[in-house]
């Protein structure tokens, strides 16, 4: 479980965030949604320790960290997984080698070993047959099912998923919502989806949470979302689905 409390964060005394909480569940799918210029990102960049807020908590856990120690901050970064919006993935290195990534970097592992829980997880995301190719060879939605491998290949107690569907085309990003959906279930992980694919939100979304103008002003979940009286929700959701 990942708990925030009280986030603040500012920029050249602009407040982007302003006293943010929320509670995300473990193998649940957390979104968090809101307009362009939000906070959206911002508070993902606070969470997984890009960016330090003025105030408040980030707890994993029961662990803060915000204050935490150095090995403590090592030790949670070592149970996150991130996919970064666009994949992000490493032009010069080829599909393998992105996946493993986090393990030369982490581990002290044999590059035996490596390579077996790499190809394990391209396996995992249906992707077992491009292992030797380059990012500029394959298509958008394959480079998201392989930023989805590098971001489990370190067994993540927590996953992170920035626009997962940024780019794609409809029918691909169903794809990636299901796969996202089957591996939080499946391995039980506390997942964080920043989305603005209201598709997205509807189909998945079991906790949410409505960011305006760097303020929490709706939580809830997919069921109860299109009955929202906030009217902030109201006409974001009326720009989103028509």
């Amino acid at each position: 479980m990942i708990e925030i409390k009280n986030i603040h964060k500012e920029f050249d005394g602009k407040v982007v965030l302003n006293g943010v909480d929320g509670c995300f569940q473990k193998g649940k799918i957390n979104m968090v949604i809101g307009g362009s210029g939000t906070g959206k990102s911002v508070l993902l960049k606070c969470m997984i320790g890009i960016l330090k807020p003025e105030h408040g908590q980030v707890l994993y856990d029961g662990r803060d960290f915000v204050t935490a120690s150095n090995d403590t901050i090592k030790s949670i970064r070592r149970e996150m997984g991130v996919l970064f919006q666009g994949g992000a993935l490493f032009d010069s290195k080829t599909v393998l080698e992105n996946v493993r990534f986090p393990l030369d970097i982490l581990t002290q592992q044999s590059l035996e070993e490596k390579n077996e829980r790499a190809l394990i997880c391209l396996q995992r995301v249906g992707l077992e047959a491009a292992a030797s190719q380059m990012p500029s060879d394959i298509s958008g939605g394959m480079k998201k099912r392989v930023g989805i491998a590098r971001a489990i290949v370190m067994n993540p107690k927590y996953l992170f998923c920035d626009e997962p569907n940024s780019g794609l085309d409809p029918l691909t990003a169903v794809k990636i919502d299901l796969l996202i959906e089957e591996i939080t279930k499946e391995f039980n992980i506390t997942t964080v989806v920043i989305s603005h694919d209201m598709n997205s939100v509807l189909r998945m979304g079991e906790y949410v949470v409505f960011l305006k103008d760097g303020k929490k002003l709706w939580e809830g979940s997919n069921k109860t979302l299109m009955a929202t009286d906030v009217p902030a929700l109201q006409e974001f959701l009326s720009t989103k689905l028509h």
